[in-house]
């Protein structure tokens, strides 16, 4: 890289880090804005290798910064992106659109409706995000429905039920309501007999491709005109288990003209041979369809507002039906795209997940390398940074993207102000290994700040011991000179680091690096990333943490402290790495 090539890349990196520093009132982390950073500036990116090295030394003069200072150099280099700063502080905070026709009704009153065939994926996160958030600013109800009515193809798991409602919590929403599908047969089987004596409902056992010919050329099933009577026993019959799976269903009158074939005469109930994992319903092999469960379950729960993935809209016009034949009004309906994430190899599919699972390539739910809400959870993320993240998506029928440092930063915002600071140095490649060295001359501690924007917390000390550990990359040139954080410069000389003071005028001007370090024998680390499991050594003040913890590895990322064992000779400490 030429000197005017690093020059444009400094001036760029300065400009990124006080933007992320002044905008999250926090510390700039270089893998925070280096994306951001290599996106405005695509020439950059042949010289990827090179740019981290290039950027880390500015990053850490910007963090030297107390907050006036960044917020003046700012307002020098780039004052466009502090009025930017500034007038989204002053903007309105809810992104979400008004729901339709409000004022029609006394109570908004939503529902959400999860599949319980397993834990939620991360997009399963969007619905209580938006629902809930709807419910506070209409100060409405919400009903949390598990829509469990197939036994078969989307089997309920049964600890589901209860790790969906633990993940509503940690959303930061508390259902007003909680029912079962699965708990109310017997009211589908009432109103479906009620469908059945208006003639809204006959019985068909043709084999499911004849019918689908017919269906398609518009055609009637010879049983469409059954007398009600002949309709009521074979339906009973079908209550009664006397009919195995796939050799009769009920259906719904519609029209058999219907423009589109998928509104024709759709299937309200069917046989499903096995048996409910749930004791209490395990008995019941006739089983209504979703069209037909959650429609009548959306009436006789007063839900006012329905919000669904644009790919149901057909299910809306075919509960339409149903309504009509009942004389009831339909709900406001809110049709969404799909949200589609970044940064995860692992598809979001619950049956994709669980096979990983199965296979030993996830180690379960709460891997971090699992595109999860549990996952998230166990890496230290906020619930309420999912929220955010994802009411500023809004209820558009486009497909949105959604980019996981949006949650990032949401969350750094949330945990900075409380995670203590640490120094972790890692044994990997990407860091060039561990290497250690001796210091001469200099202080038996160093005392860097607990947090650098709350002097009241005090300084940490960490003991310089027989030898310090650095990262490989970190080690420069003999005779060259490095700043240990919270400690001063030393000079490397003959395989050792010579003291030679703490005046920090030398890393203001920009002569020195600044980096993190620790005692060779500090606390072992594993810290587990979407990456894989990272390994090294730390300061031993984190043997002072608990479980549930959040620190900052400075220069690495925020981590969730999920055990302490400080008598262990392989692991004290197993960390999950939340994001920079």
């Amino acid at each position: 890289m030429d000197d005017e090539l690093r020059a444009r890349v400094e001036a760029a990196a300065e400009e990124a880090a006080l933007t992320n520093a002044v905008k999250h009132g926090s510390e700039a982390q270089v893998g925070a804005i280096m994306g951001p950073m290599m996106g405005e500036h695509p020439e950059f990116r042949e010289h990827g290798d090179e740019i981290p090295g290039v950027i880390g030394p500015v990053v850490d003069r910007v963090n030297e910064m107390d907050s006036e200072e960044r917020r003046e150099r700012l307002a020098k280099v780039a004052p466009e992106r502090l009025e930017d700063i500034e007038s989204e502080d002053e903007g309105d905070d809810q992104p979400l659109p008004d729901l339709p026709s409000v004022s029609e009704y006394d109570e908004v009153r939503m529902r959400l409706a999860p599949n319980p065939n397993g834990p939620w994926h991360l997009g399963s996160a969007r619905m209580p995000a938006v629902i809930g958030t709807y419910k506070e600013i209409y100060d409405g109800w919400m009903l949390c429905r598990f829509d469990d009515t197939d036994p078969e193809t989307k089997r309920p798991d049964l600890e589901a039920y209860d790790e969906i409602l633990d993940a509503i919590e940690y959303l930061g929403f508390e259902p007003d309501e909680v029912i079962r599908a699965s708990d109310r047969v017997e009211t589908y089987y009432e109103y479906a007999s009620e469908l059945i004596e208006t003639g809204g409902a006959y019985t068909c056992s043709c084999p499911q491709a004849e019918f689908s010919n017919l269906k398609n050329d518009g055609r009637a099933c010879p049983h469409r005109d059954k007398d009600v009577e002949q309709v009521h026993a074979e339906f009973g019959a079908m209550v009664d288990g006397e009919y195995d799976s796939g050799e009769i269903v009920l259906r719904i009158k519609t029209d058999i003209e219907h423009k589109n074939p998928a509104l024709r005469d759709w299937v309200a109930f069917r046989m499903i041979d096995t048996p409910h994992p749930r004791e209490k319903a395990s008995g019941y092999r006739c089983w209504p369809m979703l069209d037909f469960q959650s429609g009548l379950d959306d009436h006789l729960m007063e839900i006012t507002h329905i919000i669904r993935g644009i790919d149901l809209q057909d299910s809306a016009k075919r509960q339409q039906f149903l309504y009509d034949y009942f004389g009831w009004e339909y709900p406001e309906v809110v049709h969404w795209g799909h949200v589609q994430i970044d940064a995860y190899d692992v598809p979001m599919s619950t049956s994709t997940i669980l096979q990983q699972i199965g296979d030993g390539e996830l180690t379960g739910w709460d891997d971090p390398r699992a595109p999860t809400v549990a996952s998230l959870k166990r890496r230290g993320i906020r619930g309420a940074a999912i929220v955010d993240a994802m009411t500023e998506l809004g209820t558009s029928m486009s497909n949105v993207d959604l980019a996981m440092s949006s949650i990032y930063a949401n969350n750094r915002d949330l945990i900075d102000d409380e995670a203590d600071r640490a120094f972790f140095v890692r044994d990997s490649d990407h860091t060039g290994g561990i290497v250690e060295r001796q210091v001469i001359g200099g202080p038996a501690v160093g005392e860097p700040p607990v947090h650098p924007d709350h002097e009241d917390r005090g300084r940490r000390e960490i003991p310089v011991g027989s030898a310090v550990a650095i990262e490989g990359d970190d080690l420069p040139a003999h005779n060259e000179r490095v700043w240990l954080k919270g400690y001063g410069c030393v000079r490397h000389t003959r395989d050792a680091f010579e003291f030679t003071g703490d005046d920090l005028a030398v890393v203001k001007e920009g002569d020195v690096d600044v980096i993190h370090w620790t005692p060779a024998d500090g606390s072992r680390v594993r810290m587990r990333t979407m990456d894989g499991d990272v390994e090294g050594v730390a300061e031993p003040g984190v043997l002072d943490c608990d479980p549930d913890d959040m620190v900052q590895f400075e220069r690495v990322g925020f981590a969730r402290i999920d055990a302490v064992d400080e008598d262990s000779d392989d692991e004290n400490v197993l960390a999950y790495f939340a994001h920079p």
